[in-house]
């Protein structure tokens, strides 16, 4: 089987690639700016804003299974339009579509708990391109997944990982807020989850994230304490009481897309230990 995975140089593409890889499977990936450092995989760069060239890899490809596993924040014409695109070229080739999306299509204002069922409510651009994403992708693509997840973690290579030891370090500013939930997963158990759905020919919506609701403080807390380094050098403050945009408290309950699966999404508590 042929996979293609857009995003494959990013911290979860990076651990899909790895995964396909050591399956046996036909991989190839994209990038951006750099390929990834992973062998036996096909680099194909990649601008996602780029209509003809997304068309264009996908049909040089011919996968099998896309995993869409691109970023691009709060830029619309990459996170939002260039999902879309993606989409499009995927439905236009006949192939197997998964998308990546995030709890930040949720408000965190009517209710904390948010499961597959929930309808996006967005409070930020980011979450808005992602909503927006979701409901293209579904509607382009049917048979499609949607993956929704939180906070990816995993072999001290994630960006709050970074952020805990910078912090420490006193090498970067900033602060890790209290109030701030959400449910950590880690980056292994999530590229196995996102591989197990793509190989299947499950559709719809699906939440993939950790049991465990950790503020973001907290979360800094475990990873110092695995590190090895003092937890009380990490600032802590109040999201609530600055003008930070954006959801407090998102919590996804993975628990109806778990029982699916034969690959167990483990809490934070757990996998930093």
């Amino acid at each position: 089987m042929t996979v293609l995975i857009i995003g494959g140089s990013g911290f979860l593409g990076a651990e899909l690639v790895r995964q396909a890889v050591a399956a046996g499977q036909e991989t190839s990936a994209t990038f951006a700016s750099r390929p990834g450092r992973a062998s036996g995989v096909t680099w194909h760069p990649l601008d996602t804003r780029d209509p003809e060239r997304i068309a264009s890899v996908i049909a040089d490809v011919a996968p099998s299974v896309v995993v869409n596993a691109s970023s691009g924040g709060a830029d619309w014409a990459v996170t939002a339009d260039g999902a879309i695109r993606v989409a499009l070229a995927a439905a236009e080739q006949g192939c197997r579509l998964v998308h990546v999306s995030s709890d930040a299509v949720f408000s965190g204002v009517a209710r904390v708990l948010y499961d597959e069922n929930c309808l996006p409510d967005p409070v930020t651009p980011y979450g808005a391109a992602k909503a927006a994403a979701e409901t293209a992708v579904r509607l382009l693509t049917p048979y499609a997944a949607v993956a929704r997840t939180s906070l990816i973690i995993g072999h001290g290579r994630s960006e709050h990982e970074r952020m805990v030891h910078a912090l420490a370090a006193g090498t970067r500013d900033g602060v890790l807020f209290t109030d701030d939930i959400r449910c950590p997963v880690h980056v292994d158990d999530l590229a196995a989850a996102l591989w197990e759905i793509a190989l299947s020919d499950a559709a719809g919506v699906f939440h993939l994230a950790g049991p465990d609701a950790l503020s973001r403080h907290d979360l800094g807390a475990l990873i110092a304490r695995r590190e090895g380094i003092d937890g009380a050098r990490l600032p802590a403050a109040r999201r609530a009481d600055t003008s930070l945009p954006g959801a407090l408290d998102v919590r996804l309950d993975s628990s109806a897309t778990q029982e699916r699966l034969q690959t167990r999404l483990r809490g934070a508590r757990e996998f930093l230990h």
